[in-house]
This record gives C-alpha cells, structure tokens and sequence, in this order.
C-alpha cells in the first residue's frame, strides 16, 4: 500500500522520536546519509548540481506514473542525510502534492535550528530544487 505524504512525514518523526539532543539528532542524519544510493557518474551534470550546498551534491528527478522520483548524492554525509529527509517524503508524490506541502516535520523536530547557517542553507536550496522539479513537470503538462 502506498503511503501518503504525511505518513512519510510522521515516519521521520518517529525515526527521530527517541533523540533528545542535538548531537543524537546529528548522528541520525548522518546515519541517513550513509543509506544515500549513489548516482552514476552519467547521472550526475551541471543540470543535477544543488546550488547553494556547502559540498557537492546532485539531485536527480525522473517522471514515473505522473510522480516525480528524486534520487540525491552529496559528498558529505551531513548533507546526504539532509537530502534523505527531503527524499524519503517528497519521492514518488504528484507535484501538486510537493509544491503543496513544505517540510514542516523538520522544524518540529528542531533540526534546522541545530544547523551551521550553511547547511540550513543547503537544505533550503535542495527543498527549492524539488519544488522547481514539481513546477518544471506542472508546466510541461500544461
């Protein structure tokens, strides 16, 4: 069964439900970064580049049953698992879905708040990705 939006939400809730400080919240993040799928070097192109990200980093997003699927790549693990905060919720959704559902799950957890100014940065700039991909697809169908 497919899960919605929120429920993806609230599994990264629940993921995060037993840290209580922030270096427990950092170490899951960086945990999430180790599950990153690597991109394949043709996958990976100035088009895929996040600007705006402390390290080099890639977001792909591919058409699959009128969802966008995001596939993400940073050479840092911070980021990485930042990118799998976004990726684990906002992958396989419709784009009205994404461009109609920040990431508030973020905030209620306190993990921007706990962010050097350049990763908060960076993870703002890969949220902006995905909703350009979600406004690049609506305007293709249009």
């Amino acid at each position: 069964m497919e899960r919605s939006i929120q429920q993806k939400q609230e599994a990264i809730k629940r993921l995060f439900a037993a840290a209580s400080t922030p270096e427990e919240k950092y170490q899951i993040i960086l945990d999430l970064g180790k599950t990153q799928p690597k991109l394949s070097p043709g996958e990976k192109s100035d088009k895929t580049l996040v600007h705006g990200c402390q390290s080099v980093t890639h977001l792909k997003a591919t058409v699959e049953n009128d969802r966008l699927v995001f596939a993400i790549e940073s050479e840092a693990l911070i980021s990485a698992g930042l990118g799998q905060l976004l990726v684990r919720v906002y992958s396989g959704e419709t784009p009205e879905t994404i461009l109609s559902t920040p990431p508030t799950y973020v905030t209620e957890l306190g993990i921007l708040a706990g962010l050097s100014t350049g990763r908060a940065h960076g993870f703002a700039s890969m949220y902006e990705r995905i909703r350009f991909e979600a406004f690049k697809m609506l305007q293709q169908s249009a």
